[in-house]
């Protein structure tokens, strides 16, 4: 009998058991715990980024993740990337487009040389990554999960530079172009935008009493966003469990932009 309990398995819809992901910025912040939480659910995780060191204690910590040095700003680094991961182990099903920098300059006084270094990074290396690993994909379905910001979908002024949101905004276009051109292969492309979660590169906001009290005045929860809580929403777009989910955005802020 068709649409019993017995039918539904919620928890099967996120195992990833058998499935292959690559997690770019994995050695520090959101791509660490990304890379935790897509092994923690059954996945091989390839975790990329600079700093050898710290994706190789990861490895040692966490069974399923497998450390490979990239720098992702570097176009050939990136094809060396996507085939090495390929050869080993085949055809990606998950890609998460994390790795990210930010200039600390001002919009006025932020050299054109910044801003491009920026989007090389934000916007340019995932879009050449999501076209390496969904032409490598033959045919199988494939989840790209692009890693944005609310800085991507609001002004954050006083916080937040030009290059940066400009980035993130162009990765929310791109997430929803590439998955209009991609659907019908099976491929589909949706973005995470956090809110306020503390990682390296904003650390010194978060130890600012100043930088706190905006956070949470202007947060409908009234506080910045708790390790593990973009767990569940990552999960949910690289899983079965968003089959018919594509070209989304995914705002996981506390209220922020719903203001």
């Amino acid at each position: 009998m068709t649409g019993t309990a017995a039918s539904v398995d919620p928890a099967g819809l996120f195992d990833l058991t058998g499935r292959t992901a690559l997690v770019t910025g994995a050695s520090s912040g959101l791509g660490e715990r990304f890379a935790r939480v897509l092994a923690a659910a059954g996945a091989t995780v390839w975790a990329t980024a600079r700093r050898k060191e710290r994706l190789e204690r990861l490895a040692a910590e966490v069974t399923g993740v497998r450390p490979v040095p990239c720098d992702v700003s570097s176009e050939a680094d990136r094809a060396a990337l996507v085939e090495r991961v390929v050869e080993a182990t085949g055809p990606l099903d998950v890609l998460v487009n994390n790795a990210g920098t930010g200039s600390p300059a001002k919009p006025h006084a932020e050299s054109s040389s910044q801003f491009v270094d920026v989007l090389g990074t934000n916007l340019v290396a995932p879009f050449h990554l999501a076209q390496l690993v969904a032409a490598a994909s033959a045919g199988r379905p494939l989840s790209i999960v692009n890693v944005g910001s609310i800085v991507g979908l609001v002004s954050t002024a006083p916080r937040g530079g030009a290059s940066y949101a400009a980035s993130k905004a162009g990765l929310i276009g791109l997430t929803r172009q590439l998955a209009g051109h991609w659907g019908r292969d099976g491929v589909r492309v949706n973005a995470l935008a956090p809110g306020w979660f503390r990682t390296e590169m904003n650390d010194a906001m978060f130890t600012d009493d100043a930088s706190n009290r905006w956070i949470e005045r202007n947060t409908m929860l009234r506080r910045p966003g708790d390790a593990g809580e973009l767990d569940g929403a990552l999960l949910f777009l690289a899983s079965a469990a968003s089959t018919y989910c594509t070209g989304q955005v995914l705002a996981v802020d506390g209220g922020w932009t719903a203001r």
